[in-house]
């Protein structure tokens, strides 16, 4: 009887003490501490949230459980000596430290120690300080991503030479990449809502292994706020509101989310709204960016008219809404459930760098808008944790999504308006699982499903009478889909080195029914399928000697699926060419291989160093091509020499990225990144020309003093020049987007901007931010861009937590 008794009192006493939530804190000041990764030897990762609290009760009892955060030195203690301490665990800050945060772009959450791969991280602490204005501007703050904008409602990521449809967007998971990605710069990433990251992670280099088609450049994974659970029944409600204006476009935004949670239910709801004025740019810069004149609709006629400010860039206003949905249901610690539901629309907004495109010295068109844009997801998921014989944790995701993308064009003087309108329901299901075989080895694999519906339509409308008729489309009607299975293995060898190896087959296919455009275009073909396949693999190791510094070597290969845009598409390309549909495409490859290290010198100053390959074979460029025998046609009334997507490239991409961390005072820290890189690509003729989207040097320098309520920020953000002959042969011509050198030719100068944010916690609950953007008010383009960057511009917000 008595030694049921003890056995009763310490099961019960297990229960309650392992499902107490264990509270981190600074040693120093007894502030909670956000963000810091609690990890098993069984490869269990959590997070501390705001109030540095986290729920253990889903880890049973270990030897060994270790605390870490860049910004304080590493605690390991196990399940006893938790009890002992109350469930409090105390951190103590350090000066300069390896980045060691948990990353789950790799669709696991892992700490990025242990990742062969060069990771950047973006934390929520950070977007509050930044406060970027969409989700383009969230990457830029990294400093390791060059962004590219056509118009104010866009932004155009640039990663080691890579872009558009050669990149992939992931959010909560979810591959955002549709069929209809293109070659040239996209806006898609304005869909996500800033104010609702929990982190954003990029991925540098080949990720084919997890991600599939696309994943050639780097991967940007948007990781939204999560339901939380408590231990209690009690129901907890958090919540945050911001307020935010900027000057240079007059921007009014305003976010709320509230946070509803208890011990099994746990509810996300938030809602964001931006409206923003025509973009002014910057009084000291090239004159060649001022806009002198626009387009107006006068009494049913067009007028060019001139402006009163030629440094705003007009049209260039845009407004967007979001909103995000969640909730999640945990019965017991096995099961996890979670859906999601996104939502954003924009207005439609003008494409500046087209109305500035010039035709007989007038503007060419009347009218180049996008129409409203429209992106919806529908997400559920859930995790199931068991020591099952083939897995330990299993991962669910299935995810609808839609698109709805359009264009609305007039050229000058014209009464006949163009509409083209795409459409795209998208499917994705993706299993995935976690396996530890003994000590050392853990297993990762699974499979991935993909369909993209892709309806495009076409209209003519006169705008005198309001008449409208079938025109063309831009695309095919057409199914594109991709399967997919991988496997991956890492091996610890030891505390100091870890071995990371993965295989992916993928197959893809591609329906395209080209009958809604042969009224239009004089195809030789009326319907066009592909079916291949890829095989990618990627082998990588992270060797740490020591707590001062590691070194990581990766090779990855990767491969990018013919898509309906590269397949089906008929635009103008560029001044006096038009692109058409090309049915014999096939996938292209790249082989990639990077080293990174990363050192701590001394007890103040650490310094990463980063350097990469990258070889592009069989890649899809735009070459000159034939229709019917004819290499030029009529398009839009101007006559047109015929390019297509073709496999007729390869292209070599080099380049380093430098970081560095200076604590120079105790409170004061002095961060640089700079990147570099060169690409070179094979034209027709066999010479080379440099790559469109390897970008010239770029990078910031930040200084930031950080002391009880205040954080304040000085930081640079700067470019250097891109000369004629360096420009992409491709990029020559478009004297719409870039400035003029001595000769006469088009090029991309150099820019810097000078910048001050600070941040002031009145409180947990009151915060305001203050800054001042182009405090020297430069007029400058980042490189390849049709927009100029604001001018001077004061940005306050105001946030509330509850």
């Amino acid at each position: 009887m008595r030694v049921k008794f003890f056995s009763f009192f310490f099961i019960c006493f297990n229960f309650i003490a392992f499902s107490q939530e264990v509270y981190v804190a600074d040693l120093g000041n007894n502030s909670p501490i956000e963000g810091v990764q609690i990890s098993t030897l069984s490869g269990d990762t959590l997070t501390t949230n705001a109030e540095g609290k986290i729920n253990l009760s889903s880890l049973k009892a270990q030897d060994e459980i270790q605390f870490s955060h860049p910004n304080f030195q590493s605690l390991k203690t196990s399940y006893s000596g938790l009890v002992q301490s109350d469930f409090k665990i105390y951190l103590i800050s350090r000066n300069i430290a390896l980045d060691d945060v948990v990353v789950s772009g790799s669709r696991w959450r892992q700490a990025s120690n242990k990742i062969p791969a060069k990771v950047t991280s973006i934390s929520a602490k950070e977007v509050q300080l930044y406060m970027p204005q969409n989700a383009a501007d969230l990457l830029e703050t990294s400093g390791k991503v060059f962004v590219q904008k056509s118009q104010q409602g866009g932004g155009s990521p640039m990663i080691r030479g890579f872009a558009a449809n050669r990149l992939l967007y992931s959010v909560d998971g979810v591959r955002m990449n549709t069929a209809i990605f293109r070659g040239g710069n996209i806006q898609n990433v304005i869909n996500l809502d800033p104010f609702v990251m929990e982190s954003t992670e990029v991925l540098f280099g080949a990720n084919s292994v997890i991600y599939g088609s696309d994943a050639m450049g780097g991967v940007m994974s948007f990781q939204s706020l999560q339901p939380e659970l408590f231990l209690s029944d009690e129901i907890k409600v958090k919540g945050n509101a911001v307020v935010r204006h900027s000057t240079a476009n007059s921007e009014k935004t305003g976010h709320f989310n509230v946070r509803i949670g208890a011990k099994k239910w746990a509810f996300v709801s938030s809602f964001s709204r931006w409206e923003f004025d025509d973009l002014i740019q910057g009084r000291s810069g090239p004159k060649d960016y001022l806009k002198t004149q626009h387009v107006k609709r006068i009494d049913g006629a067009d007028v060019v008219v001139e402006q009163d400010n030629p440094r705003k860039q007009v049209p260039s206003a845009y407004s967007q809404f979001n909103t995000l949905q969640k909730i999640r249901f945990k019965p017991n610690e096995k099961w996890d459930f979670q859906y999601a539901f996104h939502f954003s629309e924009t207005s439609s907004f003008g494409r500046y760098d087209r109305h500035n495109r010039l035709r007989n010295g007038l503007p060419q068109y009347a009218q180049w808008d996008y129409g409203p844009q429209q992106w919806m997801m529908n997400h559920l998921s859930f995790s199931y944790k068991n020591e099952a014989l083939f897995f330990d944790q299993m991962n669910f995701s299935l995810a609808q999504q839609s698109f709805e993308e359009s264009r609305i064009i007039r050229l000058l003087n014209s009464n006949t308006q163009r509409q083209q309108v795409e459409n795209l329901n998208t499917y994705a299901l993706n299993i995935d699982f976690k396996k530890k075989l003994g000590t050392k080895n853990t297993l990762y694999y699974g499979t991935e499903w993909v369909t993209n519906l892709v309806d495009s339509k076409g209209e003519l409308t006169d705008i005198n009478s309001m008449e409208t008729e079938t025109g063309p489309a831009r695309y095919p009607e057409a199914t594109w889909q991709s399967v997919g299975i991988y496997a991956k293995n890492e091996y610890v060898f030891s505390n100091q080195l870890l071995l990371l190896a993965g295989l992916r087959y993928n197959h893809f296919s591609i329906d395209a029914d080209f009958s809604n455009n042969l009224a239009f275009y004089p195809l030789p073909f009326d319907h066009a399928q592909v079916n291949d396949a890829a095989l990618t693999a990627s082998i990588g190791s992270v060797y740490t000697p020591s707590n001062d510094w590691v070194l990581k070597a990766n090779f990855g290969t990767a491969f990018r699926s013919p898509n309906v845009d590269d397949l089906g598409k008929v635009f103008d390309s560029e001044p006096g060419a038009v692109t058409v549909p090309n049915p014999n495409l096939a996938a292209e490859y790249a082989y990639n291989i990077d080293v990174s290290l990363s050192k701590i010198i001394g007890k103040h100053l650490k310094v990463e160093l980063d350097a990469y390959a990258t070889l592009l074979n069989n890649a899809m460029v735009r070459r000159d091509f034939q229709l019917n025998g004819l290499d030029s046609i009529s398009f839009e009334g101007t006559p047109s020499k015929v390019q297509a997507i073709q496999n007729a490239s390869k292209a070599k991409i080099y380049g380093f990225q430098l970081g560095m961390e200076l604590k120079v005072l105790k409170n004061l820290i002095f961060t640089s990144d700079l990147n570099y890189q060169i690409g070179r690509e094979e034209m027709e003729d066999g010479s080379t020309s440099p790559s469109r989207h390897a970008p010239p040097f770029f990078g910031v320098n930040r200084l930031q003093y950080r002391k009880a309520k205040w954080t304040v920020e000085l930081n640079t953000f700067f470019q250097g020049e891109m000369s004629f002959e360096n420009l992409a042969l491709e990029e020559r011509l478009k004297d719409e987007i870039y400035a003029k050198d001595a000769n006469g030719n088009n090029f991309s100068p150099a820019w810097y901007t000078l910048n001050l944010k600070s941040l002031y916690k009145f409180s947990s609950s009151y915060a305001v931010s203050f800054g001042v953007e182009n405090i020297t008010d430069q007029r400058y383009r980042p490189y390849s861009s049709g927009i100029s960057g604001a001018g001077l511009n004061f940005v306050a917000s105001v946030m509330i937590n509850f």
